[in-house]
């Protein structure tokens, strides 16, 4: 039977927010162990940004961020912004470039990344214990002291501090469990419930059968949907797909829309396209097909004069005012009610998770219960799409290691005070 091993943390999830955590307790002179039941590490760092890993957003900030308590980022993205990362960055001597709206990537590939917070965690000589599982944890309270007893394949661990950093159930083929919830209910917390989150939305086959040959057409629109504090609104690059749609506009409003609920594409929004058609009408013979593809591409201008009911020949002169009036209306306007998302597998993140008013924002450690702490996606903080969840992952993960490094210098003064 193996030993029992002792630490004054143990972190449980070897991805962004875990490794930075580890990392920066371990070199805080926290004694760490960092756990993980996968065989690769940080495999969702890896394929992040196509390989390059967007692992932040230079304009990071509390707005750009959805949650129950939509406060409750505030203090860590203070405290960890993204310069501090780049100085991190810099530091190991790794380039990177902004590609757009403030996204920045590695020049070169995530696993540089990857490779500098593996670094990081020895230069704080943290201990690693992966591919390994842990089975069970139990909480226990003698004496004025406390512990956690996690039951590993690596034997039996105790530590009076430990850290939930499992993230979410998003891309379950590179190992996203529920593992992370499920210890945040057994010890009593809420957990908003999860729902996937920057994922393509789909359509029932009839509506999208006049859309579907366009798969890989993209544009740029504004898309938005919901109502006052749900609502959101972005302009972004759209894309078809065969069964719905995609592309970063798609991915951004994805967070904001509920089932059953529409979302709106404006097709041209930097346009007043009624004042064009009737223009045109006025000045020109040309078909509308042929206008209409003066702000999209020609294909989706001739799939939306047929779904129209319109003839492809149709030309501008010959149509009705009302006529124009409504297809401008819905140009600048279109409406769809989509029936589905393409979940789990496709959803690059997790909206909700464990409740944040469960939290101290300044520390991540549960308020009513000593030393257990949550960290990163499985926290109920969703980023926009564009390295906004990796900085909450640097974020929550710092603000972390650092209290509970303070939490340890405070007990061993209390500690030398008594002897």
């Amino acid at each position: 039977m193996r030993a029992m091993e002792k630490f004054d943390v143990a972190i449980v999830g070897a991805g962004a927010a875990g490794l930075m955590c580890a990392a920066v307790a371990g070199q805080l002179g926290l004694r760490v162990v960092l756990i993980d039941h996968a065989t690769r590490l940080a495999e969702k760092i890896r394929i992040s940004g196509g390989g390059r890993c967007n692992f932040t957003n230079i304009n990071a900030g509390p707005a750009n961020y959805l949650s129950e308590n939509p406060r409750f980022c505030r203090s860590a993205l203070a405290r960890y912004t993204p310069r501090d990362f780049l100085d991190l960055l810099k530091r190991h001597r790794i380039a990177w470039h902004e590609k757009h709206r403030g996204q920045l990537f590695c020049d070169e590939s995530a696993e540089d990344v990857i490779e500098m917070l593996r670094q990081e965690c020895a230069a704080g000589h943290v201990h690693w214990r992966m591919p390994c599982a842990v089975h069970t944890v139990a909480y226990t309270e003698a004496g004025g002291a406390h512990r956690y007893h996690l039951t590993t394949d690596a034997g039996h661990i105790a530590v009076k501090r430990l850290v939930i950093a499992t993230g979410g159930l998003s891309i379950p083929k590179i190992g996203a469990t529920d593992w992370g919830y499920r210890i945040a209910r057994q010890f009593g917390l809420e957990v908003i419930e999860p729902r996937p989150a920057l994922v393509p939305l789909m359509f029932d086959a009839s509506t999208w059968a006049p859309f579907a040959g366009l798969s890989g057409l993209s544009l740029e629109v504004e898309v938005s949907t919901g109502k006052g504090k749900e609502a959101g609104s972005f302009v972004e690059d759209l894309l078809f797909t065969h069964r719905g749609l995609s592309g970063p506009a798609i991915l951004q409003i994805s967070s904001f829309w509920t089932p059953g609920q529409p979302i709106t594409l404006d097709l041209a929004s930097s346009s007043d396209i009624e004042a064009a058609l009737f223009e045109a009408k006025a000045a020109s013979k040309r078909q509308l097909a042929n206008l209409l593809a003066q702000w999209v591409p020609a294909r989706l201008a001739d799939a939306w004069v047929a779904n129209s009911g319109l003839s492809p020949q149709a030309r501008v002169q010959e149509l009705p005012d009302k006529a124009l009036r409504s297809l401008a209306q819905a140009f600048s306007g279109w409406t769809l009610k989509p029936c589905g998302s393409e979940g789990w597998r496709k959803a690059e993140v997790t909206r909700g998770g464990v409740d944040t008013r469960a939290l101290s924002s300044a520390t991540m450690e549960v308020r009513t219960q000593l030393g257990l702490y949550f960290v990163g996606e499985v926290v109920d903080v969703t980023g926009w799409l564009g390295g906004y969840n990796f900085q909450w992952a640097w974020a929550s993960a710092v603000a972390c290691a650092r209290a509970m490094s303070e939490s340890v210098q405070v007990g061993r003064a209390g500690e030398n005070a008594l002897s």
